[in-house]
């Protein structure tokens, strides 16, 4: 992955992009009537920050198989996830759609008070909410369904939330129906041959297809081997970091096996392989817990991850400054595939350069990891937040707090507070504005000096979504 480019560059070279699109079509893509099925190969990184790559300067980490991705197609350093865990933003890729269109918004149903989970009654409660959340996934056309229409099969492995694996509309899978993923988080951490068995039989068959490759890595629990323990402890005080550092290196080479494999088997050429993160990771050092402005905040720390799309001889590869996201995946991958998109899908096609030049912004929101009700999003709503790209090479973040503007409160729920040193903050509602550009830690809010900005910023994330008020 090449290293992100200045403000100043940025603000160039998106300026060339809109002239070379505006006057040649050479780059783009072809209609999607006219392109052989390809195979996709969708891998999905499970808990890591944007900057824990070595192709994006990380001073210890090992990432060959991950660098090679980015060395070899069209990287977009400045991609984002709509929310911020894990649950809701895998059912956002699979369905192209923002967490509070499909309602899954958390990662667990509502809880009833006094009752434990583990209970008999709370394990039913459980259950039923569990259901309920899968009818929502239902309610939508999902990318191996979509798919699936022009003959292609699908497999998925690792992290998959919604049931048995026939929910996601794959022809087959591992995960029967636990939480997490049960069988399914055998990938990548004890094996990779169900990968290659459906592939085999894919070949076999004359069948394009499909592989949802998301292992539970970088993810806890952080156990990788002894050795790596070992390498990565003498580069930290903190064995939780080493751990997670070692998970890192872990999820790579099981990233570089199944490269390798597409290379072994002749496939690569014609294979596309995407590449996103889940949510962000920041380890605690102190107690190996994810730190504030990671996981379930609204900060690009639990937000932003790049966005990787590699066919060798298909896809130049190069790094684009244009923001990405993780809905634009379904759009490319359908457009890739010569099937069509359904009606009002959010996303662009990635390997589309003048519809990717045209976007400046992305919106998206952050709610509680257990819901507050099933049905209705906002009651569990935490921020809203956008992203706007500027020509002089700015790139605003807003992030606008639920009891701002709705008229309510927070709900009751340990996600609200991700950083304590601000609590006060959070509980007054405060809006926050970055430049993520020149302050990607997002350190010094920038609220107050440009009010004009939150208006304006304010104004289009209301246009684009404006949760029904809560009651306080």
């Amino acid at each position: 992955m090449q290293k992100l480019l200045t403000p100043s560059l940025i603000g160039v070279v998106l300026t060339v992009c809109r002239l070379l699109a505006s006057s040649s079509s050479a780059a783009a893509t072809p209609a999607v009537t006219d392109q052989p099925p390809r195979n996709v190969v969708l891998i999905i990184s499970d808990d890591q920050h944007w900057r824990d790559y070595a192709s994006v300067g990380h001073p210890h980490l090992r990432t060959p198989a991950l660098d090679r991705l980015a060395r070899e197609g069209l990287v977009f350093p400045r991609g984002y996830v709509p929310s911020s865990l894990c649950c809701p933003s895998l059912a956002s890729i699979i369905t192209g759609r923002y967490p509070h269109e499909h309602r899954i918004v958390g990662n667990d149903p509502p809880e009833k008070p006094g009752v434990g989970r583990n209970t008999p009654e709370g394990k039913k409660l459980f259950t039923a909410g569990r259901e309920v959340m899968n009818s929502h996934l239902a309610e939508w056309p999902l990318l191996p369904k979509l798919l699936a229409t022009k003959g292609y099969a699908s497999l998925q492995t690792g992290k998959w939330w919604q049931g048995h694996f026939s929910h996601g509309g794959f022809t087959e899978g591992m995960t029967q129906g636990g939480r997490h993923g049960d069988d399914g988080l055998a990938i990548g951490r004890k094996t990779m041959q169900p990968v290659y068995d459906f592939v085999g039989r894919c070949r076999e068959q004359k069948k394009p297809f499909l592989v949802w490759y998301a292992p539970m890595l970088p993810h806890d629990p952080h156990d990788p081997d002894k050795e790596l323990v070992a390498h990565y402890s003498s580069l930290t005080d903190s064995i939780h970091v080493a751990k997670y550092w070692g998970n890192v290196e872990r999820f790579d080479r099981g990233v570089g096996e199944l490269l390798d494999y597409l290379d072994r088997e002749e496939l690569a050429k014609d294979t596309l392989v995407v590449y996103v993160t889940d949510n962000g990771w920041i380890t605690d050092p102190e107690h190996g817990r994810f730190a504030p402005k990671s996981k379930l905040s609204p900060y690009d720390g639990g937000l932003r991850t790049p966005i990787m799309l590699r066919q060798p001889g298909v896809i130049e590869p190069r790094t684009s400054p244009a923001l990405a996201s993780s809905l634009d995946i379904m759009p490319t991958v359908l457009a890739a595939c010569g099937v069509p998109a359904p009606a009002g899908l959010p996303g662009v096609n990635l390997l589309d350069e003048k519809a990717v030049d045209a976007r400046k912004q992305l919106f998206g929101e952050c709610f509680t990891h257990t819901l507050v009700d099933l049905d209705d999003p906002s009651k569990s709503l935490l921020w809203r937040w956008t992203v706007r790209q500027e020509l002089n090479g700015r790139v605003w973040k807003l992030i606008v707090p639920a009891t701002v503007g709705v008229g309510g409160t927070f709900p009751a729920h340990e996600g609200r507070l991700v950083d304590p040193e601000s609590r006060a903050g959070y509980e007054r509602g405060e809006v926050e504005l970055y430049d993520v550009a020149s302050d990607p830690d997002e350190i010094h809010n920038l609220a107050g000096p440009h009010p004009d900005v939150v208006r304006d910023l304010t104004g289009s994330l209301d246009a684009w979504w404006r949760p029904t008020p809560q009651m306080p």
